[in-house]
């Protein structure tokens, strides 16, 4: 194993490049597979919101994807040594992922990034993701219960049996309400109708969370700026290095006239909803 050991100014915390030891790679439904590696420290010292940069073996007879792919921390756990990642089949990167058997390795760098922050005097959080989106959220809002706050987690899917996750947010003790495309109950409006009727009802979110989507982003930026509720969004993007240097995964934020170029691996992926532009 390779520690990457910069200065501390650099890293909070120690970064490590490792091929680890595949021990479940099974399909969740027809798009999605949840891959289990076997791992110590510094990998199962993810913390929600960070991702690892994952070196994606050969498929199909083809030579393997020359960059790696970024993808969040679904679960880290140091007491049983296992990393998790919950990945659609995709592109041809994921493809190969999905070819990846029991007793295979993968070569993983990680943990990177800076991730979701949460401030002791919040009492309640509302999370709101898509897809495998929810895979980022889910470990938010284990964090968010050890911390004894509420959740309200609002999972949106094209159909009711792609509903990522809602049995990790119902054991954090989440208020899961799944939405779908295929009812209409996923459409922007109706979701407009449940961020306010929590308003309403006296029971507004101290903060909101979502990744993934600009659809949900936009809408989540509205509700924020009308209500002054602060919120943070991971933010996906195709990277390189993913250790800051290459400048590959540059985007803008904050004020639109005048924009700040960021680096989507090292400032983030979690950034300040409302500097969060779309992409």
């Amino acid at each position: 194993m390779t520690i990457v050991q910069p200065r501390k100014a650099i890293f909070s915390r120690p970064v490590a490049e490792q091929a680890l030891a595949v021990l479940a790679n099974d399909p969740v439904n027809d798009d999605y597979k949840h891959l289990v590696l076997q791992a110590g420290q510094p990998f199962t010292q993810a913390q929600p919101g960070q991702f690892f940069h994952l070196l994606c073996p050969p498929g199909d007879g083809l030579a393997a994807p020359y960059f790696r792919r970024p993808m969040s921390c679904y679960r880290a756990d140091p007491q049983a040594g296992r990393l998790e990642f919950l990945y659609k089949l995709a592109g041809r990167g994921t493809r190969a992922l999905g070819g990846l058997r029991a007793g295979d390795s993968l070569n993983v760098l990680g943990p990177l990034g800076k991730g979701f922050r949460l401030h002791p005097d919040w009492r309640h959080i509302l999370v709101l993701g898509r897809g495998v989106g929810l895979a980022t959220l889910a470990p938010l809002a284990e964090a968010a219960c050890a911390s004894g706050m509420r959740i309200t987690a609002i999972l949106s899917a094209r159909r009711h049996d792609l509903v990522m996750s809602a049995e990790r947010f119902v054991a954090a003790g989440a208020d899961v309400l799944p939405v779908h495309d295929d009812d209409g109950s996923s459409a922007p409006e109706n979701l407009h109708q449940i961020l306010e009727g929590l308003v309403q009802a006296g029971n507004a979110p101290d903060a909101v969370f979502s990744c993934g989507s600009n659809r949900l982003l936009r809408l989540l930026q509205d509700y924020g700026r009308r209500h002054g509720i602060p919120g943070q969004a991971a933010v996906e993007q195709q990277m390189a290095c993913g250790l800051g240097m290459c400048f590959c995964c540059v985007r803008p934020f904050g004020d639109a006239a005048a924009p700040e170029h960021r680096r989507v691996c090292w400032d983030g992926p979690v950034f300040d909803m409302q500097e969060t532009h779309e992409c």
